[in-house]
């Protein structure tokens, strides 16, 4: 039987109709994936001076595309910085990536920068402190124009900053798609040297003596004065090694930030980061984010002391007195932070 000619028009309707919704679904989970993999460039209102101007390129594209030609050796540098943390994920997945979701508590260390539109990573003894006040110079609309007017001790008050955990789920997705999103990193044995040295060594540092040196004490050195016992002021670096690598450690909950990993602190295995600053070129790393976001001529990031900072010689003195086992246990320990940042094996270690 031959069917009505009104009906076959509204059968063809009908099918072109649902080609273009498949095709526009099509459309869009392509654009959806591609979304997902590459940098989201959004324009940044805020910049007023630098690269970007209000009105022309963000941050983010002066990054991954730079038209400025002073830009594009350190646009190199990063990409393979960036390319050298996406490798060692890849090759180490099954250590770097136990846990596949991240919650809003992994996102504590990462501060937020809306005016700009950075999220910055701060890893202690990584120069975290002059960062924070570089951030709070950036945050605080005016109320500070020069970071080392900024006490220490006020730096790391919590309120003056907001952390990315601090925001919905919808908003932390948002801010990690499209913020330019930095952290930087430190020889590992350096760091942890450094953070011996000062929250062990200094007298000022009670409260870390009364919290992880007693129990340091109590654990690893047979004859214990009580007043060892009871300040716990004194812990040897050998003593603080044998806590790193005991399991009865690992098995207490996770490090203290100020010797915890980097993969642990800031998750680079889950949050893709654009820019990877190292300590060993502060300065220049530094300030070529400040450029990045427009404020290259408003602000310079601090000179630090390089006389009391911990050096390569320093820390195979403090290791010279570490047993082989234990060497190898820590470099165990830290082995991702070495790969994922490319950092040599010391030649100090005896881990043949």
């Amino acid at each position: 039987m031959k069917q009505p000619l009104g009906d076959l028009m509204r059968m063809s309707r009908i099918c072109r109709m649902v080609l273009a919704t498949c095709l526009g679904s099509f459309i869009l989970v392509i654009f959806y994936f591609q979304s997902m993999f590459q940098p989201v460039l959004r324009r940044n209102t805020f910049v007023v001076d630098g690269c970007c101007r209000k009105g022309s390129r963000n941050a983010l594209q002066e990054l991954y595309n730079p038209s400025v030609p002073e830009f594009s050796g350190a646009a190199v540098l990063h990409e393979a910085r960036r390319d050298q943390v996406a490798e060692t994920c890849r090759l180490h997945s099954a250590s770097s990536r136990k846990r596949r979701v991240l919650t809003p508590g992994d996102l504590k260390h990462l501060v937020v920068d809306e005016e700009h539109e950075l999220i910055y990573c701060y890893v202690p003894k990584v120069a975290c402190t002059n960062w924070k006040r570089v951030m709070m110079v950036l945050t605080g609309r005016g109320k500070y124009s020069d970071p080392m007017e900024i006490p220490s001790n006020e730096a790391h008050v919590p309120s003056n900053l907001k952390t990315l955990n601090q925001y919905s789920i919808a908003d932390i997705n948002h801010r990690l798609k499209n913020y330019l999103k930095f952290l930087f990193v430190r020889e590992p044995f350096e760091r942890l040297v450094s953070a011996y040295r000062n929250k062990f060594t200094l007298k000022y540092n009670s409260s870390f003596h009364k919290r992880f040196g007693t129990r340091i004490i109590r654990r690893y050195r047979k004859n214990a004065t009580m007043e060892a016992l009871t300040t716990g002021d004194d812990v040897k670096f050998r003593e603080f090694v044998e806590y790193l690598v005991d399991p009865a450690t690992q098995r207490d909950g996770p490090l203290n930030e100020h010797w915890q990993t980097v993969y642990q602190l800031c998750h680079p295995c889950h949050i893709h980061y654009d820019l990877v600053g190292k300590y060993e070129t502060l300065e220049e790393d530094a300030n070529y984010i400040l450029r990045l976001i427009g404020m290259g001529n408003a602000l310079r990031f601090p000179s630090y002391a390089k006389s009391t900072r911990t050096t390569d010689a320093m820390a195979a003195q403090f290791f010279s007195n570490i047993s082989s086992q234990q060497q190898v246990q820590l470099y165990q320990l830290y082995k991702l932070d070495f790969l994922m940042f490319n950092y040599t094996t010391p030649s100090y270690l005896k881990i043949d």
